[in-house]
């Protein structure tokens, strides 16, 4: 996909200025220089080609009281996108990323509680058919910010 300044400036604006209001895409416009409308066509148009993955807050999930833990599965190539279907459709789970490991298939679970979490790994086993899973909790937090200047 092609991007023009605008769709540029858009990106930026998004990643590292998200206005916190009732109508965050109307001041996004008023910024731009563009009508709400084109705006979310703009996102629309970037997330169906890929451009964007993810359109949203984060949240340190442990000062909010939740818990969260990354999973490594080891999954059968022909079952990746099936059980990758499984796996991205629980809430708690925000990312999921494939590599090259006997355990190929990790992820990241989050959850209002230890016992939902355990209860959402036992869920995810049974609805994958998949018990060969490592539960590997963060000893040490590291958040990086990344803004990816357009």
């Amino acid at each position: 996909m092609k991007i023009d300044q605008i769709d540029r400036k858009l990106l930026n604006l998004i990643q590292a200025d998200f206005p916190l209001s009732p109508e965050p895409y109307r001041e996004i416009g008023e910024t731009l220089g563009i009508n709400e409308e084109e705006v979310l066509a703009r996102l629309k148009n970037m997330i169906d080609s890929g451009l964007i993955r993810r359109l949203g807050g984060i949240f340190d999930s442990k000062m909010l009281g939740y818990h969260s833990t990354l999973c490594a599965m080891r999954v059968d190539e022909k079952r990746i996108d099936e059980v990758a279907a499984v796996v991205n459709a629980y809430p708690g789970v925000t990312h999921n990323y494939l590599r090259e490991h006997e355990f190929n298939m990790w992820f990241t679970l989050t959850a209002p509680s230890k016992e939902e979490l355990d209860q959402c790994i036992t869920r995810i086993k049974i609805d994958t058919g998949i018990n060969d899973v490592l539960i590997l909790p963060a000893q040490k937090l590291f958040k990086i910010k990344v803004n990816f200047d357009l």
